[in-house]
């Protein structure tokens, strides 16, 4: 390989590097207002906490969820192709904006679950 065509490899590279971070960078921007999503979860509360940290088993822990699960789910109730008597009728109101509001809080929220990492034991 000639000296010029490795310099234009490397030129190449980096210019597909730089972009790959400018897109994605655009793409890890926030879903939803969380301010506006904690407006919005009034509703929610009921079942979920304030928080969303939910303290009855048959109703799911949203706080710490990832953004973009929460704005599957939610649609996924609101188009009926998820099935709950609840959460149909509650998604069944939501515009998109809300929903993504909605992610964005209960994605904000300090996760209810967390690892416990254990030592090796040195047997």
């Amino acid at each position: 390989m000639s000296g010029q065509h490795k310099m234009n490899q490397r030129w190449f590279v980096g210019i597909a590097a730089m972009v790959g971070l400018a897109v994605g960078t655009a793409f890890a921007q926030p879903i939803g207002d969380v301010d506006a999503g904690r407006d919005k979860s009034q509703a929610c509360i009921a079942c979920h906490n304030a928080n969303g940290v939910s303290d009855n088993p048959a109703w799911p822990i949203l706080a710490g969820q990832h953004a973009d699960y929460l704005v599957y789910a939610l649609e996924a109730y609101r188009s009926g192709d998820r099935v709950n008597a609840i959460m149909n009728g509650q998604a069944q109101g939501l515009s998109d904006e809300d929903i993504r509001d909605l992610a964005a809080f209960y994605a904000a929220q300090d996760p209810a679950l967390s690892i416990v990492r254990r030592e090796r034991s040195r047997r």
